[in-house]
């Protein structure tokens, strides 16, 4: 038996409500794992998180993982305080998203290859050691009249080139400042 740990009382009391605001709705589970995600300080879902989600729903554990582990949204792993999020659709490669990407990994002071297992980049997630950025690929952002587009802290940006991504860095590193 897994019993979930170190959840405190305000976080189970948030979840408790979240839950309970949901239930009954159509696509409950998702909106249940959205605001408790958003509601982390991390953006991000814990294990033991979704182990008390999965407890108070009656819904078994394996459901609540596969849920969280299909949809790109949801993180399970702490996230960066600003994420940038580089579009690896078609549309997007075909005019330059890889030489995106490889400006932002140097930029981040990441490797080349870092965090390639496969050798592909269309689901990337690497997170900088001071917790400031966290560097995302995405198959598609529907969004290929503006390639290629970059996710900027959830705000689109199109036609991106290898300056505007680095500017858009630079400004976001002295914000946190």
């Amino acid at each position: 038996m897994v019993v979930e740990n170190h959840i405190d009382t305000a976080e189970q009391a948030f979840i408790d409500q979240i839950i309970a605001k949901h239930t009954g709705r159509a696509g409950a589970l998702l909106g249940i794992l959205e605001a408790v995600q958003e509601h982390n300080r991390h953006k991000y879902l814990p294990t033991e998180t979704l182990l008390y989600i999965a407890r108070k729903m009656e819904i078994p554990f394996s459901r609540i993982y596969s849920v969280a582990t299909f949809y790109a949204l949801f993180n399970l792993q702490p996230q960066g305080d600003n994420t940038i999020c580089i579009c690896r659709g078609t549309a997007c490669h075909t005019r330059n998203s890889r030489s995106l990407l490889e400006s932002l990994r140097l930029e981040l002071g990441f490797g080349i290859d870092e965090g390639e297992e496969s050798g592909e980049s269309d689901k990337l997630a690497l997170t900088t050691p001071d917790g400031k950025f966290t560097m995302r690929t995405v198959a598609c952002f529907g969004q290929c009249a503006m390639a290629p587009v970059v996710e900027v802290n959830h705000r689109i940006c199109g036609h991106v080139n290898e300056r505007t991504l680095q500017r858009e860095v630079r400004s976001l590193g002295r914000e946190n400042d």
